[in-house]
C-alpha cells in the first residue's frame, strides 16, 4: 500500500516485534518513575535503531528517513519516549552533524550515538523559543578556543543522559557579531563549564529528563565548530534546514501513538458490553473509530512522504513544506485520536492502569516543541507565498513589495 521495499518491511517487523515483547510492558513502568529507560536503549541499539541514518563509511547502516520513520512509528505504539529517543539517535542534531561535520567530527558522533547514546540539541533558551535568531549564548572565539557562556532550557537529556551535544550559540569574533554557529560538546559525565541546573517536570514523556542547562565559560576548540563554507550565517540557515528531518521524526511519533490509541479502542469496543451488545455495534462509536482511522491513515501519508522528500533535496534533509504539514497534522490529530480512544473506553480510559491517559499526556507536548502549531502554521503559509518568516516586520515589508510589484 505504501510501496515499501522487502528491506523496510523486515526493519518494520522488527521493530513491532521489540514493541510487542518489551516495550508495552516497560512503558508504564518508566512512565511512573520517570527513569531513563536504558534497557531499552540497549534494545534499541541490539536491533541497529540507534545510529541508522550513520553512513556506511563511518560504520553504520546507511538508512535514510523513512527507513528510521518506520521504526518510530511502531515502537511508538508502546511508548513515544522510546519513539523520541529513536528520533534524536537519527535525527536532527546528529543528521546536522552528518551532513555538515568535518570528519573528525562525523567519526566522534558516529561511534557514540551507533553506542546508543541519544544527542541532545541545545538551542531553546527563556527568551528565545520560537523566536531561535533571538538567542543570547554567546561563542567568544579566543585564538583556537570558543568561550560559551548562557543558559538553554527544555533540553532533552542535556547534561544528563547525552554524550553528545548540539550547542547554538551567537558568535562573536574579534568584538563583531557573526551570526549563529553550532558546537559540539562531548559530555562524558562532567564537563568543566558545563552543568545541569534544573529538571523540568513535564506532564508527559516523563522517563526523558528535560534539563536546564548552564554554560559558563566553557571552552569548545574550533575543531568541534561547525563553520560551513558560506559562513556562521548560511551555517545556521543549513542547522534548521536539518531540522526538518525532527520534525518528520516527531510526526512519527504522533503516529505511532495514534495508531496505538487506535488499536486499543477497537479492541475494547468489542469486548465491552452496553445493554446487552458489544459496544462496537453502536453507530455514534463505529463514527468515532472510523474518523480516527482517517486521521491516522492521513497522518502516515504525510510522514512517509515528507520522509521520502530527503532523496529530492540537495542537502538530503525533507522538504520544509511536507516536514511542517507532517508534524502539524500529526500533532493536532493525535490528540484529538488520543483525546477520542480514551472517550471510548470511559473511566477506563481515563485510569493509569491502561496506557491512554499516558498516550493523551505524551501527544500534547508535539504541538509546542520542535516548533508550535502556529510556528508551523506559519511555514506553510510562508512556504506557499515564497516567505520564510512571514510574520516578521521584515517579512511583512518584503511581502507587501511583493504584492505591489504584482
Amino acid at each position: 500500500m505504501y510501496d515499501l521495499t522487502k528491506e523496510q518491511l523486515g526493519i518494520k517487523a522488527r521493530a513491532h516485534e521489540l514493541t510487542e515483547t518489551k516495550l508495552h510492558e516497560r512503558a508504564a513502568k518508566y512512565d511512573e518513575s520517570e527513569e531513563y529507560p536504558w534497557d531499552t536503549v540497549q534494545d534499541l541499539t541490539e536491533c541497529g535503531f540507534m545510529g541508522m541514518t550513520v553512513p556506511k563509511k563511518l560504520g553504520g547502516p546507511g538508512f535514510g528517513f523513512l527507513e528510521t520513520a518506520l521504526v518510530i512509528e511502531e515502537v511508538s505504539r508502546a511508548c513515544g519516549s522510546t519513539g523520541r529517543i529513536v528520533t534524536e539517535a537519527n535525527m536532527g542534531a546528529i543528521a546536522a552533524i552528518m551532513a555538515f561535520g568535518s570528519e573528525h567530527q562525523k567519526k566522534i558522533c558516529a561511534e557514540l550515538v551507533l553506542a546508543g547514546d541519544k544527542p541532545a540539541i541545545c538551542m531553546s533558551e527563556p527568551d528565545a523559543g520560537s523566536a531561535a535568531t533571538a538567542m543570547t549564548t554567546k561563542a567568544v572565539k579566543e585564538g583556537d578556543i570558543y568561550v560559551i557562556n548562557g543558559m538553554k532550557h527544555w533540553i532533552t537529556g542535556g547534561a544528563n543522559v547525552s554524550k553528545i551535544h548540539f550547542v547554538l550559540a551567537r558568535v562573536e569574533e574579534e568584538g563583531e557579531d557573526k551570526g549563529i554557529g553550532g558546537f559540539i560538546v562531548i559530555h562524558e559525565g562532567t564537563t568543566k563549564g558545563m552543568r545541569a541546573s534544573k529538571r523540568h517536570r513535564g506532564m508527559g514523556l516523563r522517563c526523558l529528563p528535560e534539563m536546564e542547562v548552564q554554560f559558563e565559560n566553557l571552552e569548545v576548540h574550533e575543531n568541534m565548530a561547525i563553520k560551513p563554507a558560506g559562513g556562521w550565517k548560511r551555517g545556521f540557515s543549513g542547522i534548521i534546514d536539518s531540522y526538518n528531518s525532527q520534525r518528520v521524526g516527531s510526526a512519527a511519533v504522533c503516529l505511532g501513538i495514534s495508531q496505538g490509541s487506535l488499536e486499543q479502542a477497537v479492541s475494547y469496543s468489542r469486548e465491552r458490553h452496553q445493554f446487552g451488545r458489544p459496544i462496537a455495534e453502536f453507530q455514534g462509536l463505529q463514527w468515532m473509530m472510523a474518523d480516527m482511522q482517517v486521521m491516522v491513515n492521513a497522518m502516515r501519508n504525510f510522514v512517509y512522504q515528507a520522509a521520502r522528500s530527503s532523496a529530492r533535496t540537495k542537502a538530503g534533509f525533507p522538504e520544509p513544506m511536507l516536514a511542517a504539514q507532517a508534524k502539524l497534522y500529526g500533532s493536532e490529530m493525535s490528540k484529538k485520536v488520543a483525546h477520542d480512544a480514551l472517550q471510548i473506553h470511559g473511566a477506563q480510559g481515563y485510569s493509569r492502569d491502561l496506557p491512554l491517559e499516558r498516550y493523551y499526556r505524551d501527544t500534547r507536548m508535539f504541538s509546542i516543541g520542535g516548533g508550535t502549531a502556529q510556528i508551523l502554521r506559519n511555514t506553510v503559509a510562508g512556504e506557499m507565498l515564497g516567505m520564510r518568516l512571514p510574520q516578521t516586520r521584515d517579512g511583512y515589508t518584503k511581502m507587501a513589495a511583493r504584492a505591489a510589484a504584482e
